[in-house]
């Protein structure tokens, strides 16, 4: 028997259909590339969201199209996050970091119908421009000087006459896509459908995940092109909640100010914003806050040592969540849960450091080479995940049998443990693991740990060869300036809290260590730095 509920479609238009009608006057601030403020309204928004939606069909886009960006956050990029998608075509966001070759690749694997560029960042983009036919490249630009062969955003916008209202769109059909980091091979394209993104928007929402409400103010530091700006867009836009989008001036400095000015009340980003911010708090003091209630994090594990940091020396509040493109991103969110409530400081500190139990809707399990491990908090097994917005396939179909089971789960290279209440602490990723003799150490446990020691920037830990033990923890560290930790001064640090046969065997300094475009560490090339060196010294 059928229910008689109306089939509504689950669409990016009936988000926003809701925010035309309830939340119009709500502000939208972005600082832009000279530092200035500029200041709209989601009202103003979502009309010119239209207008461009307008103009790109009269540039021969149609629905199913991809449309890239290639653009900092700001309010024009929030246009294209809400009127393509809203015309039927996909909106493809393009990491600005990437080098030519590869975003060449995916602009080309993705099939972009036309692209939208920041004249700020034309001089990355020219490189790849000249790869790519007649594609149509439309530029943002604040003082209308274009790059020949190109189309002025602001004629786009304004060419044609835009429809009155949204209207509902097939909630299978493809609203988003982000192409994967590519740290392990060629990247890999996620195409996000308007169900995926509307029931993500719903669940983002909860108290027990981000706890957004309609007086909230959101600054996204993770940029736009990241997981969709990790569905922050969508949910603000369905609950009204007003956002703030620093543009290019992500350092801890322009943030702090964004901060205080705008009285935000929660911001996401990664660890190595997080951790700039930090360091430029305890430096300068005295800065109002107050608004501040929560910053999530997420990207890679955060120490329990920087949780405690911004709690006790600032009073602010982090939010620990676990997520990958193929997951829309939110998969984990560490909350601590009502059995906690009364529990001492320590113990609400080690939950918060964990990933957290899975978000509703979203379906875990563990697997070793043994098969599903117990819920016990102790075994290690890859994890795996399923649930409404997690991909069933890389465009344009590949089911590949190394990331999906035979039972349709998504296999995500994490290796973890899972307590019997659910909670998920990452060990580390699969590639990550030290195998010595036999037995494994987690990376991200000795880093988790390290970052803590008051002579550490940023550490990386890595394997080694080693002649007897197979591989031996190596410890890479950017050391706080005019500082020299040593192996013997980590290992003293470190002994309390792991086995000794954990312990890294040696210690490298550096100046910096390589990130991806979104602040991710490259381990991959931190091992490659050093593989054969350790190698050599280990042939006869």
């Amino acid at each position: 028997m059928d229910g008689l509920m109306m089939d509504v479609p689950l669409s990016i238009p009936l988000l926003l259909r809701r925010t035309e009608a309830l939340f119009g006057h709500k502000p939208l601030v972005t600082r832009r590339a000279d530092r200035s403020l500029q200041r709209c309204t989601y009202g103003e928004c979502l009309r010119r969201a239209r207008g461009l939606a307008a103009g790109l069909a009269s540039l021969g886009v149609t629905p199913g199209d991809r449309v890239g960006t290639f653009c900092w956050n700001h309010s024009r990029h929030l246009e294209a996050y809400y009127g393509v998608p809203a015309s039927g075509a996909v909106l493809h966001t393009l990491n600005i970091r990437l080098h030519a070759d590869e975003l060449a690749y995916i602009i080309t694997h993705a099939g972009d119908a036309a692209i939208i560029v920041d004249k700020v960042l034309w001089p990355a983009f020219a490189p790849v421009r000249e790869r790519l036919g007649n594609i149509p490249i439309i530029v943002i630009s604040d003082d209308g000087d274009l790059p020949p062969g190109t189309i002025d955003y602001e004629q786009v916008v304004a060419a044609t006459a835009p429809s009155d209202s949204l209207a509902d769109i097939d909630e299978g059909a493809g609203a988003l896509m982000c192409y994967t980091s590519g740290t392990t091979g060629r990247s890999k394209g996620v195409l996000y459908s308007h169900r995926s993104m509307v029931l993500h928007a719903l669940t983002l929402s909860l108290p027990d995940c981000l706890n957004l409400r309609e007086s909230d103010v959101v600054l996204a530091v993770v940029p736009m092109f990241h997981v969709n700006a990790w569905g922050l867009p969508f949910a603000c836009a369905m609950l009204g909640s007003a956002q703030v989008l620093p543009g290019p001036c992500l350092d801890a400095a322009s943030l702090v100010e964004l901060f205080e000015s705008e009285r935000v009340t929660v911001t996401a980003g990664v660890p190595t914003i997080w951790h700039g911010v930090l360091k430029y708090l305890d430096e300068h003091p005295g800065h109002d806050l107050s608004s501040l209630r929560a910053m999530v994090v997420g990207g890679a594990a955060i120490p329990e040592s920087t949780i405690r940091a911004f709690d006790t020396r600032h009073g602010l509040h982090i939010v620990h969540a676990w997520g990958m493109t193929e997951t829309s991103p939110i998969g984990t969110i560490s909350r601590v849960p009502s059995e906690l409530a009364s529990a001492p400081p320590d113990y609400q500190y080690a939950w918060r450091a964990t990933q957290g139990r899975p978000a509703p809707m979203v379906e875990i399990r563990a697997r070793s080479e043994q098969g599903l491990v117990a819920w016990d908090g102790m075994t290690m097994g890859e994890l795996e995940v399923r649930g409404p917005w997690v991909a069933a396939a890389y465009y344009p179909g590949d089911v590949a049998m190394d990331r999906w089971t035979d039972d349709g789960w998504f296999r995500t290279g994490d290796i973890v443990t899972i307590a019997p209440s659910g909670c998920v602490t990452i060990q580390d990723r699969a590639k990550d693991l030290v195998k010595s003799g036999g037995e494994w150490i987690s990376t991200v446990a000795l880093e988790s740990a390290l970052v803590g020691h008051p002579w550490v920037s940023e550490v990386a830990v890595v394997a080694v060869p080693h002649p007897q033990w197979g591989e031996r923890p190596l410890a890479v560290i950017v050391p706080v300036a005019g500082c020299q930790p040593t192996i013997e001064e980590l290992r003293t640090f470190l002994a309390p809290r792991f086995a000794k046969w954990w312990l890294p065997d040696a210690v490298v300094l550096v100046d910096h260590l390589p990130k991806t475009g979104t602040g991710k560490l490259k381990k991959h090339e931190v091992r490659a730095m050093f593989k054969e060196q350790f190698a050599q010294e280990q042939r006869p």
